[in-house]
């Protein structure tokens, strides 16, 4: 039987949040731009570090507005977050030992002040 283990799959690495929404049914709101430069899917689950406070946490995003910048805790997760604060959106996936070892995770680095790629 082959050995399954969970590696990164995808990363976006330090944006600013821009709303922390409490009064939604949780996830995160992410631009549409940036899902689709990190091979990232509405609904898929993702882990957040909180660079400002060292929280860590996950939950399942949502598509926002494309070329939007919108990074948007929504939900619980709003109260781990604050506005202006750079965070880390990363998700994993199951494989095979021997294809891990030769997969290439999508990494992304948008511009922290505006959250576009650049």
């Amino acid at each position: 039987m082959a050995m399954m283990i969970e590696v990164l799959k995808s990363k976006i690495h330090c944006v600013t949040v821009t709303e922390a929404n409490l009064n939604y049914m949780g996830s995160i709101t992410i631009d549409e731009d940036l899902l689709d430069a990190a091979n990232m899917i509405a609904g898929e689950k993702v882990q957040i570090v909180d660079n400002n406070n060292g929280e860590r946490f996950e939950t399942y995003i949502i598509k926002g507005e494309r070329g939007s910048g919108c990074i948007c805790l929504n939900g619980a997760a709003a109260r781990k977050v604050q506005v202006g604060d750079v965070v880390i959106i990363m998700s994993y996936a199951l494989m095979d030992f021997e294809e891990a070892k030769q997969f290439k995770p999508s990494v992304i680095f948008p511009d922290k002040e505006t959250n576009k790629l650049v």
